[in-house]
């Protein structure tokens, strides 16, 4: 597809030094954009690929997102044609411990941007980052299709993923915001880097290469759909363009189904891990069985096409 829309244009990318963020800021940057970023104070690894980034000019602000007042100015001096916001309170487990925080920053930090967004008046695309993961429940039948969400939701992540959809529809109706709301499941690739409430692969990619065994919650029979992040990045920029995906949810998946086992055993093998695998008690809140997207709705309004199958997008991330 032609990107070329994003050449000269202005792009506020809230949390731009997350994994997603970074590659969706090198990809617009090559494209000739102008971004401004929001994100959290970054880690060390983070400030590296900043430096690359800086190079090309990227203007970065650190502050929690909940602090409006900046958020405010910030708009207000780059008058951004795009918004991409991907901050959130990051990930479950987090916000199970911490599930005020994740009610300020992902559900009111939300509302805050699409209210500065509609102040700001001439914003193109406000483009959300949901999640595919969360809002379906345990009970969807599968494949997980657009149409089919839950109220009985395990973790105040998945609420608020949740609510931010909501909060999109709100400000599309009642203002005419041009929102697009997309729905990520299990993301990886190049660049995440591995810790405590972070996500599996990176983690099991460490510990891997740490001569570790990898840790499995339950039986290992529950299945995901990875996506690469490169075709993630891919469906997020089509999603600021096409003028069909205005006001509509779309799963950003694989439409593939790998079970967890699989995945722990093929990182064992492409990193010469002989420790093999160790067995631990399911967590509570992790009530998902089966996650298999449908990509229909992507694929017909956003032209989406994932490219990456599962076993190349391990071997480029190792």
């Amino acid at each position: 597809m032609n990107f070329s829309n994003f050449k000269d244009k202005k792009i506020l990318i809230t949390g731009h030094t997350g994994f997603k963020g970074i590659w969706l800021s090198i990809c617009l940057l090559n494209l000739g954009a102008k971004i401004t970023g929001i994100s959290l104070t970054p880690n060390s690894y983070q400030k590296k690929i900043l430096k690359k980034l800086n190079k090309k000019k990227i203007k970065s602000y650190f502050f929690n997102i909940e602090n409006f007042d900046k958020i405010k100015k910030i708009i207000i001096r780059n008058q951004p044609d795009y918004i991409f916001h991907l901050a959130a309170f990051f990930a479950n487990q987090n916000s199970v411990d911490y599930p005020e925080r994740d009610l300020l920053v992902s559900q009111l930090g939300t509302v805050k941007m699409l209210e500065h967004a509609v102040l700001q008046g001439e914003i193109q695309r406000f483009v959300y980052a949901g999640s595919g993961c969360a809002i379906y429940g345990a009970q969807a039948p599968l494949p997980l299709k657009e149409e089919f969400i839950s109220m009985h939701l395990s973790t105040p992540y998945q609420i608020s993923k949740m609510a931010g959809e909501l909060y999109c529809n709100f400000y599309w109706h009642h203002y005419g915001l041009p929102i697009v709301k997309t729905r990520f499941f299990n993301s990886y690739g190049p660049g995440e880097v591995p810790g405590q409430y972070r996500n599996v692969i990176p983690n099991f990619i460490y510990w891997a290469m740490k001569g570790q065994p990898l840790p499995i919650t339950g039986d290992g029979k529950m299945t995901r759909d990875f996506t690469y992040v490169e075709d993630i990045v891919d469906a997020l920029m089509r999603a600021g363009i096409r003028e069909e995906a205005i006001g509509q949810e779309m799963n950003i998946a694989s439409a593939t189904e790998t079970e967890i086992v699989e995945m722990a055993n093929t990182v064992n093998q492409l990193t010469g891990n002989k420790a093999g695998l160790s067995y631990t008690d399911r967590r509570k809140w992790d009530t998902k069985s089966r996650l298999l997207a449908s990509i229909d709705r992507a694929r017909d309004i956003l032209g989406y096409d994932p490219k990456t199958d599962f076993t190349t997008g391990m071997g480029k991330t190792i």
